[in-house]
């Protein structure tokens, strides 16, 4: 059972910035898409962003050119480097990995929160 682990969610004023880390219990391997994905109060839980093996990154509309997404294989750590943060952004952030290592698997981590004060 392959374990996700967020940290660095937090507090923060409008404008400010926070990165998430997000640790995974095994090496990252050529077949893992990696993501962040976030869920506010009420709201069903959305795409953030990707990453792939490869490097290729996709974003959530909402979050381009103020979020960047980034992977450390070394580490088996994903990171979401958060800058110029809004009110809006305000939600609990969770972790995924989509992996197609033995067998096609789906993990999530206990996610995160986030808060960004006006």
């Amino acid at each position: 059972q392959v374990q996700l682990a967020e940290s660095g969610g937090g507090l923060v004023q409008a404008g400010g910035s926070l990165r998430l880390s997000c640790a995974v219990s095994r090496s990252i391997f050529s077949g893992d898409v990696m993501g962040w994905y976030c869920q506010a109060p009420g709201k069903q839980r959305e795409l953030v962003a990707t990453i792939t093996a490869g490097g290729s990154t996709n974003y959530a509309d909402s979050v381009k050119g103020r979020f960047t997404i980034s992977r450390d294989n070394a580490r088996n750590t994903v990171y979401l480097q958060m800058n110029s943060l809004k009110p809006e952004d305000t939600a609990v952030y969770y972790c995924r990995l989509i992996t197609t290592v033995g067998g096609f698997n789906d993990y999530w981590g206990q996610g995160t929160q986030v808060t960004v004060s006006s």
